[in-house]
């Protein structure tokens, strides 16, 4: 068998390297910041701690990272769903569902940890300035204020209206997030008959 060469080593690097962001998302989305060890993303990932840290300085650096990547995430998201050609009663259904799969609740969750826990960093707070929850209302008014107009989504305050929207958002993959069976995450239309008119 030929040794490895640099380029593939490389490549191997990289894929562990995103293979454990991977894995520290769901933990940290689940347990976030204070809940999380070290040990147990590696254990999660298959690799010893020595390992990782390797790739990663420490679980505050690495937090900070997938919440970039989390914050990003979602507005390019949202900003997407306004290039569909689509009534905005749609564009609405659509953004719940990237929300509520398993690529999107994940950084949902881990968004909603940092900005309840306690123990996250100086840095980090000084990044979740930038992306105040309120930037999410100021994203989707347009939207809404368009389904409103058009007779798609109930009368009522747009701001408060979309905060619900994201707060039982929220609030049910939390709860399932801790693998009750009993709580699960509702239909997608079951959650847009709170907000469009039948």
């Amino acid at each position: 068998m030929a040794p490895l060469n640099e380029e593939q080593l490389h490549q191997i690097r990289d894929d562990r390297k995103v293979q454990i962001k991977h894995v520290a998302l769901k933990v940290f989305a689940k347990y976030g910041i204070n809940g999380t060890k070290m040990s147990m993303i590696a254990k999660e990932a298959g690799v010893s701690q020595g390992l990782f840290y390797r790739y990663f300085k420490s679980k505050d650096e690495l937090f900070m990272m997938l919440i970039q990547e989390a914050m990003e995430e979602s507005v390019s998201s949202i900003e997407k769903i306004y290039s569909l050609s689509v009534p905005p009663k749609e564009k609405i259904r659509t953004l719940t569902e990237v929300i509520l799969d398993d690529g999107g609740k994940y950084y949902f969750m881990l968004i909603h940890q940092a900005h309840t826990s306690s123990g996250v960093s100086e840095k980090t707070k000084q990044l979740l300035e930038q992306y105040p929850l309120k930037l999410y209302i100021d994203l989707l008014l347009p939207l809404f204020r368009e389904g409103q107009r058009v007779g798609e989504i109930v009368e009522g305050d747009l701001e408060e209206m979309i905060s619900s929207y994201l707060s039982i958002l929220s609030g049910v993959m939390v709860i399932n997030s801790q693998e009750n069976s009993f709580y699960q995450i509702p239909k997608v239309d079951l959650l847009m008959r709170i907000l469009t008119k039948s």
